[in-house]
């Protein structure tokens, strides 16, 4: 299974599973519904809904049982034969309840009945469990079900679920009883979930993104506006997500690439798409595993796309392509350059010359620039624009196999970003909008509209803007708006010697130096800001100060007022002259044995963020 990447990771966060051991709150059953559905143990109605209320019958509890099993994708809906005389091999339930008795987990009744329709008592459904875990009737003493339950209990079978002893089993009770069964440990000694595949954490805990990945369909490609019609389910009722956000199924378009889970009902989409040269194919353009686009290397995940960009296949190397990316930034699909109206926007990074192969095998020098997009990410053209520099708007655009580096002026906007995060003043942000914030030294981070929710943008803040067909913002650069470019540590020393200036600093818990021979920040001790170019320091200065009383891990508290913590926000202890790196987490608990300080880089209504949380034990320097 790959490694799921961030965009996976996102995926997983807004589908709503979160990892833990079951208790009974309303962060635990959404975390258990999502289980069971993902799972497709408990699927619900045609709206998703588990009826939760209702009770469980012995046919409803055979078929989640065998979809909680390793028999999951070998049973038929439909059967041939009729296991008992009250369940023919018509009834909707015939399969899974033969493959429950021949597993040994449920048995009928000695009038030859199964009574599929009887409700489920607590006890009917701990012993089935239970012997999904390899337990035997051997393996307890003393008179049924008092031995049962008290295994169940034991083994913590029992989290969240009301029903007792002799009661009817609820649909909710049901489903923490399967929740919890992939967290408990077999008679053998392995976690259940394992038996199935999934991976689990040291205490038995679930890894949902495995499960996602597990139940989840495609890569699939949008080619006309019939795609919803191969689903197995309907998309106009279905959660949809585009590039991580919720979104609608009629927001898919041409070439979009998408996944989807039945048991959810839930469609993950991507507009992902790279347009550039292609010029590596690895480990050979017979059979490429991966292709170097626009001078970045992307993997390639379907056999479609690898023949395409195979020797035998429609695009040669030194030909201009648009790579259609999935889930894992990999190649799903392959277009030429002219086939979409792919243009790039972004600003020169840094220029050069390469020497690049063409389709014919030769090798030439041309000069190229590298271009910080709007997605992101930077890409590397080719560029006979001498009057193109560093620093420059620009667009990259294709004709056929042509490619063009224009120069743009700039283009501002300004006004309220909403609280939604959905509008900059009159003008509404495209579902997926891509959104680029820079500094004048080339610091640049992609950046997402919800960042925006509440601040005010001036002329100067917005570099540059590009509306879609519908008169949505779709493209925008933005000039030192959130500071999210730049790296955030700890100064932890400085001075000269022998006319170089040497630094000590600590980022992300790390310590470095720099040296640098005519170069003073202004900076004191402490919390700072820092801006790269390259390996190099361009910038440093000091944040400023804020004493908490209070840490979460979303936002601190001082003086009564709420301050969001920044992402990649660095917590340490300071203690006995040394800072060592912690979480938020931690000191939510132990904040009143320390003095805590929180560090940010510009006020909040200008789009600031606490960046540095120090906890300090015993005396506080002065920083």
């Amino acid at each position: 299974m790959k490694k799921i990447t961030s965009i996976i990771l996102a995926a997983c966060l807004v589908l709503g599973l979160t990892s833990g051991t079951a208790y009974a709150s309303s962060a635990n059953l959404s975390a258990a519904q999502q289980t069971v559905q993902a799972l497709g143990i408990m699927t619900g109605d045609e709206n998703g809904n588990l009826n939760l209320t209702g009770n469980v019958t012995r046919a409803q509890l055979a078929k989640m049982m065998i979809a909680a099993s390793t028999y999951k994708d070998t049973i038929s809906s439909t059967a041939k034969s009729s296991p008992f005389k009250d369940v023919r091999y018509t009834h909707w339930s015939a399969s899974y309840v033969q493959a429950a008795v021949v597993a040994g987990w449920m048995t009928g009744y000695t009038d030859g009945t199964f009574r599929p329709d009887n409700n489920v008592k607590l006890e009917e459904a701990v012993s089935a469990v239970l012997k999904m875990l390899g337990y035997s009737t051997s393996d307890f003493t003393g008179a049924f079900p008092e031995a049962q339950i008290a295994k169940y209990n034991a083994l913590g079978l029992n989290t969240s679920i009301t029903a007792l002893q002799g009661k009817t089993l609820t649909r909710q009770d049901c489903m923490y009883l399967f929740y919890n069964l992939m967290s408990t440990k077999t008679k053998s000694g392995s976690y259940y979930a394992t038996t199935l595949g999934y991976t689990v954490n040291s205490s038995g805990e679930l890894d949902y993104s495995s499960l996602v990945l597990a139940n989840m369909k495609g890569p699939f490609i949008v080619e006309d506006s019939s795609w919803n019609t191969t689903l197995p389910f309907d998309a106009s009722t279905a959660k949809v997500y585009m590039n991580g956000s919720l979104s609608t199924s009629s927001s898919l378009s041409q070439y979009d690439v998408y996944y989807y889970n039945v048991s959810s009902k839930t469609i993950w989409s991507y507009r992902n798409k790279v347009t550039g040269v292609y010029t590596t194919a690895s480990p050979n353009a017979s059979a490429p595993s991966s292709v170097t686009v626009a001078g970045n290397t992307y993997s390639v995940s379907t056999s479609a796309a690898a023949y395409s960009l195979s020797e035998l296949g429609t695009f040669k190397i030194g030909d201009s392509v648009t790579l259609l990316l999935g889930i894992n930034n990999d190649v799903v699909g392959v277009l030429s350059a002219s086939q979409i109206n792919s243009i790039v926007y972004g600003f020169v990074s840094s220029t050069g010359k390469k020497t690049f192969t063409d389709s014919t095998g030769s090798s030439y020098s041309a000069m190229t620039v590298t271009v910080a997009s709007t997605d992101g990410n930077s890409y590397e053209f080719e560029c006979d624009n001498k009057y193109v520099d560093t620093g420059d708007l620009v667009q990259v655009s294709y004709e056929g196999n042509s490619m063009t580096v224009a120069s743009l002026a700039e283009k501002s906007v300004n006004g309220t970003v909403n609280s939604s995060g959905s509008a900059l003043g009159s003008l509404s942000f495209a579902n997926d909008v891509k959104i680029l914030d820079s500094t004048k030294n080339g610091a640049f981070a992609k950046i997402y509209p919800a960042r925006l929710a509440g601040l005010t943008l001036s002329t100067s803040d917005v570099r540059y803007y590009v509306l879609n067909a519908e008169g949505n913002i779709c493209q925008m650069i933005l000039n030192d708006v959130t500071g999210d470019m730049y790296k955030y540590g700890i100064l932890t020393s400085f001075g000269e010697s022998a006319g170089t200036i040497n630094y000590s600093y600590i980022y992300n818990g790390n310590s470095s130096k720099y040296s640098a021979n005519s170069l003073s920040f202004g900076t004191t001790e402490g919390p700072v800001q820092i801006e790269f170019s390259g390996s190099s320091i361009v910038s440093m200065k000091n944040l400023s100060k804020l004493k908490l009383s209070s840490v979460s891990s979303s936002y601190v508290i001082s003086d009564g007022l709420e301050y969001q913590i920044g992402d990649n926000a660095c917590v340490y202890i300071y203690k006995d002259e040394r800072y060592i790196l912690s979480n938020a987490n931690t000191l939510s608990n132990t904040a009143s044995s320390y003095t805590i300080y929180g560090y940010y880089d510009k006020p909040a209504n200008k789009g600031g963020r606490i960046r540095v949380i120090i906890a300090y034990a015993g005396n506080t320097p002065l920083m």
